[in-house]
């Protein structure tokens, strides 16, 4: 992990233009081990601050303000740099669907999301980047 060296919790970035999901995506974060670098409400910031900063996880929201939706900013972000993605929307209609399973991205959750399913997707996000970077080295 790209862990800050002053901090050994892993670092994540919220990309979310709902204020309150935000701030309980900070705690929730928060309570498992992660610092949060920034909580950001538009693709373009996002995007700055992940390859300004690289991030042990982005969790990003599909619908932001701005020009650019989630999923462009997630295709961005990948280009730039291996970092677990996870998709956090109330969106699931087909075409949606179909714009995530283009991108590499490590996990989806429906809004509203429950704690545990977030934790386990966030686990399991950060393992399939630790096996990437394994497998890398090979």
């Amino acid at each position: 992990m790209n862990a800050d060296p002053i901090s050994p919790e892993p670092r994540a970035l919220i990309v979310e233009d709902e204020t309150l999901i935000a701030e309980e995506l900070k705690e929730r974060l928060s309570r498992l081990g992660f610092s949060v670098i920034a909580a950001v409400d538009t693709a373009d910031e996002g995007i700055a601050i992940a390859t300004r900063e690289h991030p042990d996880l982005v969790l990003m929201d599909i619908r932001l303000r701005g020009e650019k939706d989630g999923v462009q900013a997630a295709r961005e972000i990948r280009e730039q740099l291996d970092v677990p993605i996870v998709y956090l929307t109330a969106l699931s209609d087909r075409l949606t669907v179909e714009r995530v399973k283009a991108t590499e991205y490590d996990g989806f959750i429906l809004k509203p999301f429950q704690r545990r399913e977030l934790q386990k997707t966030i686990e399991v996000a950060m393992q399939r980047r630790a096996i990437r970077a394994k497998q890398k080295k090979q």
